[in-house]
């Protein structure tokens, strides 16, 4: 597999990781919890959230010879963002409770 084929198929991985988050912070905003005491835990987990896409962006225009290497340096900061996802679902699980 050649480097296009790679960082393409990272940068999928990634977006599939951001329509998830973005999936939760929908289903969270859809259970108000911007008028709950959960706003600031809520407004805090989208601007990490915020962070990641940020991210992404970045790698999709990054030069191939400096992309591997940040890929390789992404590869263990992605537990970050699956315990990201992880917080927002206990989030919507304090919120289904109400």
């Amino acid at each position: 597999m050649n480097n296009i084929n790679l960082r393409s198929d990272h940068i999928a991985r990634y977006e599939s990781r951001l329509k998830h988050l973005d999936d939760l912070i929908e289903r969270a905003s859809q259970k108000k919890a911007e008028e709950t005491e959960h706003h600031a835990e809520l407004k805090e987990l989208s601007g990490k959230r915020k962070e990641f896409a940020a991210h992404v962006d970045e790698l999709r225009v990054k030069d191939l010879d400096n992309w591997k290497q940040e890929e390789i340096e992404m590869s263990g900061p992605m537990g970050i963002w699956d315990a990201l996802a992880q917080q927002l679902e206990a989030l919507l699980e304090k919120l289904e409770k109400k």
